[in-house]
């Protein structure tokens, strides 16, 4: 299996010990093919627990919903290490489209994350999520820092609004009663999230 690996400390890392445990966690399968992204750092994991818990706090659990930091997303309903995605934060509304298979998600939930490192092209897996029906896909980018939202129309993922430093603007997602706002910040920026119904809000 052809294996392109994104990080440079990773590609000696699996040279010098190729079955070292854990290594692989973040790993995806595109088409048959291994690719091995860089590994998330403190920042990366920071932000995926934050949204993480924004999202715990606003799905509706007793019905059935679901948000998770991280999973396997496959367009496969059983030999899905063919193909699959990991993106950093799902959110899952019951009732949808997406199946929970245990080992995976079969197609999309409604809502992903995916926090950008360096040497990562989220366009790359635009056109995976937008065959398995991603409602919408949040992008955080952090060199130079953005959050844009994209949302599935026609079968394509278009952009539905970007904020940045320059132009902080406020995007609302139809999925989830929320909006995002990248705001300055120390030691890095933020992005303020609002309910859009109760006005509570979070800084992640």
């Amino acid at each position: 299996m052809p294996v392109p690996i994104l990080d440079e400390n990773r590609s000696n890392e699996c040279r010098a010990q190729p079955e070292k445990s854990g290594l692989d966690r973040w790993d995806e399968v595109w088409d048959g093919v291994l690719v091995v992204p860089p590994m998330p750092n403190n920042e990366h994991q920071q932000l995926v627990q934050k949204l993480g818990y924004v999202f715990h706090s606003v799905v509706d659990w007793e019905r059935g919903d679901q948000a998770m930091p991280g999973a396997n997303v496959s367009d496969q309903l059983t030999e899905w290490k063919g193909n699959y995605r990991c993106p950093d934060s799902v959110v899952h509304l019951a009732g949808e489209i997406a199946r929970d298979m245990g080992s995976h998600w079969y197609m999309s939930p409604d809502f992903l994350v995916e926090i950008i490192s360096p040497g990562e092209d989220p366009l790359k897996k635009f056109d995976f999520y937008a065959k398995v029906k991603t409602r919408e896909l949040l992008i955080v980018e952090r060199d130079p820092w953005a959050v844009e939202l994209f949302q599935l129309h026609r079968g394509k993922l278009r952009s539905a609004g970007c904020s940045t430093l320059p132009k902080p603007t406020t995007i609302a997602s139809t999925v989830l009663p929320l909006t995002f706002t990248l705001q300055k910040g120390k030691p890095r920026p933020t992005i303020l999230v609002a309910h859009t119904a109760t006005g509570q809000t979070w800084t992640v």
